[in-house]
C-alpha cells in the first residue's frame, strides 16, 4: 500500500495482533479527533478520550449509547459461552445516507472548532 502523497495523510504500521490496529486507534485519538467506525469498543475508546465517533451506518453517537453496547456486548459473549445462541450483530441501516452524512459534517465541523486556533 502506498500512501497518496498527501501532507496531513501518513501511515501508520502497527503489529500483527489481532487488535492491533485499534490499539493504536484508541490510543492515538483525543479531544478533536473524529473517529468513523462500526465497531462498538473502539468508538467506546475513542469517545472515552473526548474524540467524536461516527457509525458509517447511522448517525452520531454518544458515550452512554457505546455503554449499553459493550454491556450488550458482554452479555451476549457470556450468553454464548454457556452455549446458547445469540442472534449477532445487527446489519448497516443502507436506508439513511443523507442522516449519515449529515452527521459526518456535523462532526468535522466540531472537531475543526475545538482543534483550530479561534481568531483575536
Amino acid at each position: 500500500m502506498r500512501p497518496p502523497g498527501l501532507p496531513n495523510v501518513r501511515m501508520i504500521l502497527v503489529g500483527d495482533g489481532s487488535d492491533a490496529a485499534d490499539d493504536w486507534i484508541g490510543r492515538a485519538h483525543r479531544r478533536g479527533d473524529l473517529c468513523v467506525t462500526s465497531d462498538v469498543p473502539l468508538a467506546s475508546r475513542c469517545l472515552a478520550k473526548g474524540a467524536s465517533v461516527v457509525a458509517p451506518e447511522r448517525e452520531r453517537v454518544d458515550r452512554s449509547e457505546y455503554r449499553g453496547a459493550l454491556a450488550g456486548r458482554e452479555l451476549s459473549r457470556h450468553l454464548r459461552e454457556l452455549g446458547m445462541k445469540t442472534r449477532g450483530a445487527r446489519g448497516a441501516d443502507q436506508g439513511r445516507p443523507i442522516e449519515v452524512f449529515d452527521a459526518l459534517d456535523t462532526a468535522v465541523h466540531k472537531a475543526l472548532r475545538e482543534t483550530l486556533p479561534h481568531p483575536a
